[in-house]
């Protein structure tokens, strides 16, 4: 292979072009790197050089990456984050521990399959330290591509253009549910229908969110459309604690929603909606998988084939068989 430009390249480097992403400032980044502002200067433009790109543009207010120089640092902050992953993995090596998984899960995934596959994978990893993170899927596929996190649980999505292209496996596809609390007045009516449930304020997810975009192709196909004043809220634990305290209508994913209604935290309401949404496994492409992530993926494979609704683990269920 032909030697270039990255066979120069050190980790210290590295850390030069992310404070100048960040301070975007050359005297402010000489003084935190400890070197003088002609020093890194020069570097810069060595680097420019033998990449034939310009990373920075120069304007009076400081420098501004380009498209180029965004590339470039995306990359540099998913070998800094690499690096400290591999630091932290080791330190808990050194201490007796079995390795580290990062799991994201969006909030279809964070009240049912998330907390069940962390649970399996203490089962079977009992070492194992485990990092559980809700959030976006946005978000979530951002600290994936930077190597912040090693797995996604969530609603499928479109990647966004601005992030690498992930591994991605179809879990299940589930419909979506009306929830209310466990002594809604509708609970006492032999029948529900549209007009019954319209009548009363909602929460929903954000608008852009799968399973926002579900409820609203289930009411467009039913002829309605939200109530005016809904509440929207990206939060489970929001959205239950406000379920439960009135008479709101609330939407849930399917097994989120039995989940929630097996521990008489809600109830599902009896209209069926012609909506849906699917579930996927997200991972990084092109990088030899630690054994621990491999685990990770096949206790979360095997917590969804088996439908754990009752948040028993595998070693569990061996011992009560």
């Amino acid at each position: 292979m032909s030697t270039d430009w990255t066979d120069r390249v050190r980790l210290r480097h590295l850390r030069f072009l992310l404070s100048l992403a960040q301070t975007r400032n050359l005297s402010h980044s000489a003084a935190a790197l400890h070197t003088t502002q002609p020093a890194l200067s020069k570097w810069l433009k060595d680097l420019e050089h033998d990449i034939g790109l310009t990373l920075f543009d120069r304007h009076a207010r400081g420098l501004v990456p380009t498209i180029h120089g965004q590339v470039l640092i995306g990359y540099a902050r998913r070998v800094e984050a690499t690096l400290d992953r591999a630091a932290a993995e080791m330190k808990i090596l050194s201490e007796g521990g079995a390795g580290h998984i990062a799991l994201g899960a969006s909030g279809v995934a964070a009240t049912e399959a998330g907390p069940l596959s962390v649970l399996e994978m203490t089962a079977r990893m009992p070492g194992l330290r485990i990092d559980l993170m809700e959030g976006s899927m946005d978000l979530l596929l951002g600290l994936l591509a930077q190597g912040d996190l090693d797995i996604v649980l969530g609603r499928t999505v479109d990647v966004p253009g601005n992030l690498p292209a992930f591994n991605t496996e179809v879990l299940y596809t589930e419909p979506v549910d009306l929830v209310v609390q466990c002594r809604h007045p509708l609970l006492l009516q032999p029948r529900v229908d549209w007009a019954d449930v319209l009548r009363y304020q909602w929460i929903v997810w954000p608008k852009g969110s799968p399973i926002r975009k579900a409820l609203e192709d289930a009411l467009a196909v039913a002829g309605y459309q939200l109530p005016a004043n809904y509440i929207e809220s990206n939060s489970v634990i929001a959205n239950v604690t406000l379920l439960n305290n009135s008479d709101i209508i609330g939407v849930a994913s399917h097994r989120s929603a039995q989940m929630l209604s097996g521990m008489d935290m809600l109830r599902i309401l009896p209209l069926t909606l012609q909506g849906s949404g699917s579930v996927s496994l997200y991972w990084r492409k092109n990088e030899l998988l630690p054994k621990s992530v491999e685990q990770a993926l096949e206790c979360i494979r095997w917590v969804i084939e088996a439908g754990k609704s009752k948040g028993k683990t595998a070693s569990q269920a061996g011992q009560a068989s």
